[in-house]
């Protein structure tokens, strides 16, 4: 058909197969308008552009939509590509078929921006369009069908960008509304413009071997078809090549050949009745052995597109893999067109949005676009909710929730509520405790465990999966995050202001002085700069300066504040955090970090910043937000001593204790603390908290100890 040009006649044809007795006027009045809208126009191929709405409203026709749709499919250029307006097509046709042209003209508006934020807000429109009125997706499927039919009439960039586009959102868009033949086709027209090197190996190959999958194909059909007439079945079993691009795929997983990959063939068998279904699967089992975790009932179980088969893989009579599908015609109608299948009935009553509503992806994406307005964060959402390999778990009440494969007990927690979610402190999967990472696997029973006390974490960000959980995740730790740095600032900013005789909680209440430094300083409110500060981007000090820049030197120097200004034990001299040299500073005990170590800062709630090796465990488990580049200043503070913790193993024998603690006497080092253990393999372990100034004099210490010939190996340990 691709071959002819396509007559008003065959697109009546096709829509009165499905619908004998509608009135096919609509179509015709379509037609005359869109070829006088069109008219001397041509598309890049040197047709008529009359040929593109033809082609789309074929398409549509074949699909078993009716008038409305199909006229749309009719229309939907005219208001984008020609002088027609929508008030026009409103009057003409009725506003029914101008709010799906004005669907489909909306989503192929331009967008202003970087290609990113493009293609998000295309996406944005399609979403909302679609949830709107799913024909305008339908129309949009059909309008993309052919133009990827004809795609080799446009430069080889625009080729890959629009075959990229059609594979990454399309196809699978294809594939979510249940439409799985064109989702195929799709597949396979972006495959030949993306690898078209890759495409043209498997075809040859396929070509090779025709003769032998022929052959086959025609025997394992015969083969079923007597087993099942045996057992009083009726049934239709045909067997089919793979399309081009699920056999790309799997032989990039496989890392396999084409010669190697033996399930290119799929066998279908097309029952009367739904038990025949579940009979004709016993037969099958009884014939071959199955392969165990393949056998999907999509029947006992649908889809969210409304998808009914049973899928079965089992090993043939030559050892090679067969995969059988098993379903009634009703469902093979619903499986080939999909969401088309289910509307097809519905052309000739009100349209209600209540029905695009029950298929429950196409309501995750929309609530989606509402919440993610970062492009990337959209993007990626959207390709995770369209590339699902479902799993179906139950409720403790029997309800059934789809989630992808791979998802988690708090993937599944989200999807409950959100506050479940943020909640979830634990979970039983078929009545037992498991951990919150668990894999949810078919026809588990979750329950889940929430508690006020309890709160996301930033690992669950590691193990989830669906788009919903990450985005309710960083969204709470986001706020959580801002409410600590919030109060971290005023703590910092509160102790500043003291050393200048004032009070912050005066200042905030006058508002007057602090609002003038907020500005600036380019925040909008209070909030904004103490959160600055908690985050270390501001210096309480900076802020305190232009507070107090009219006071009098002296009020800094009053007596009185000394002990709030002078450094002690927990603010340790000597040490430098970059462009913020005024705030409180103490040493952390895990590490023990000592004047030539590298060094970090990390901003704790209520104790300014605690200083860490660079390498320290615990720095590396914390949140990045907080960490501040940190140094020593000229080496450290003069004349002070930092404890460090060593480890000395040697060779176990009286006295040794006595030669360690000499050997640290010579290195001029304290000793504050030592403890000593001997092993089953007579070594001795000796710990010990030392007092050093520098990394230099600790290489000193390592030094004086590894010269004693009975020690194994000396190390540092972390406090």
């Amino acid at each position: 058909m691709a071959n002819r040009i396509i007559r008003l006649q065959d697109i009546v044809e096709e829509v009165q197969k499905f619908h004998p007795d509608s009135d096919t006027s609509l179509i015709e009045k379509a037609y005359i308008f869109s070829a006088k809208a069109h008219e001397g126009q041509l598309r890049l191929s040197g047709e008529p552009y009359l040929s593109h709405p033809l082609e789309v409203a074929y398409l549509l026709a074949k699909m078993g939509l009716g008038p409305v749709t199909v006229s749309s499919g009719l229309l939907h250029d005219t208001v984008e590509d020609s002088a027609a307006t929508l008030d026009e097509v409103e009057e003409y046709f009725g506003e029914e078929v101008a709010d799906v042209v004005n669907g489909v003209t909306k989503i192929g508006q331009l967008v202003f921006g970087d290609r990113q934020t493009q293609q998000a807000e295309y996406i944005r429109k399609m979403i909302l369009s679609m949830s709107h009125d799913i024909r305008v997706l339908l129309v949009k499927l059909a309008d993309r069908v052919h133009n990827m039919r004809t795609l080799g009439f446009m430069e080889p960039a625009k080729q890959k960008r629009i075959a990229r586009e059609t594979l990454e959102i399309y196809a699978p868009l294809a594939g979510r509304l249940g439409m799985f033949r064109l989702k195929a086709e799709l597949e396979d027209l972006s495959f030949y413009y993306l690898e078209p090197e890759a495409y043209q190996q498997i075809q040859e190959g396929l070509s090779r071997k025709t003769g032998a999958l022929e052959k086959y194909n025609r025997e394992m059909c015969e083969f079923l078809r007597e087993k099942l007439e045996e057992h009083h079945i009726k049934g239709e079993v045909s067997g089919r090549v793979k399309n081009l691009y699920s056999i790309y795929r799997k032989l990039q997983a496989q890392q396999i050949t084409l010669d190697e990959l033996y399930d290119l063939l799929a066998f279908r068998i097309i029952v009367d009745t739904l038990s025949d279904c579940y009979e004709t699967l016993g037969v099958i089992h009884a014939l071959f052995r199955p392969v165990p975790g393949r056998l999907k009932d999509y029947i006992g179980m649908p889809k969210a597109n409304m998808y009914q088969s049973i899928h079965t893989t089992v090993i043939g009579q030559g050892g090679e893999r067969l995969e059988i599908q098993i379903r009634t015609r009703e469902m093979h109608r619903v499986a080939e067109e999909g969401i088309a299948a289910h509307w097809s009935y519905k052309e000739r009553r009100a349209y209600h949005e209540k029905d695009a509503q029950r298929f429950s992806w196409l309501k995750q994406m929309v609530d989606l676009q509402k919440e993610l307005k970062n492009p990337q964060e959209l993007l990626e959402g959207v390709r995770l909710e369209l590339y699902p390999d479902e799993v179906y778990v139950f409720t403790p009440t029997g309800d059934v929730k789809e989630l992808p494969r791979g998802a988690t007990l708090v993937d599944f927690a989200y999807a409950i509520h959100s506050e479940v979610g943020n909640r979830c402190s634990g979970a039983k999967v078929n009545g037992r405790m498991v951990p919150l990472r668990t894999e949810l696997q078919n026809g588990d029973t979750v329950e889940v465990t929430t508690s006020p006390h309890h709160h996301p974490s930033r690992d669950w960000l590691q193990f989830v999966k669906t788009t919903k959980a990450r985005h309710k995740i960083r969204q709470w730790l986001k706020v959580a995050e801002r409410e600590q740095s919030v109060a971290l600032g005023k703590e910092l900013l509160e102790r500043e202001v003291r050393k200048a005789g004032a009070s912050l909680q005066k200042l905030i209440k006058e508002g007057d002085e602090l609002k003038k430094v907020v500005q600036e300083f380019s925040f909008r409110a209070i909030d904004d700069l103490l959160a600055a500060i908690g985050h270390g981007k501001v210096s309480p000090g900076q802020v305190s300066n232009r507070l107090f820049r009219n006071a009098a030197p002296a009020v800094e120097e009053a007596p009185a504040l000394e002990p709030q200004v002078k450094r002690g034990k927990e603010e340790p001299a000597g040490l430098k955090i970059k462009d913020l040299d005024d705030m409180l500073m103490r040493l952390a005990n895990c590490c023990q970090p000592i004047p030539g170590d590298a060094i970090m800062g990390y901003i704790t709630r209520g104790k300014g910043v605690t200083i860490h090796r660079a390498d320290c465990p615990y720095l590396a488990s914390t949140e990045t937000f907080r960490h501040i580049p940190a140094e020593w200043d000229g080496g450290g503070s003069p004349n002070k001593l930092y404890p460090v913790k060593i480890q000395v193993v040697t060779v176990d024998k009286p006295g040794l204790l006595a030669d360690i603690t000499s050997a640290l006497k010579i290195a001029d080092v304290n000793v504050t603390k030592a403890s000593v253990e001997t092993t089953a393999e007579n070594k001795g372990v000796a710990q010990f908290t030392i007092q050093v100034a520098d990394q230099v004099h600790l290489e000193k210490v390592f030094g004086a100890l590894k010269r004693l010939k009975e020690v194994i190996s000396v190390r540092r340990m972390m406090g």
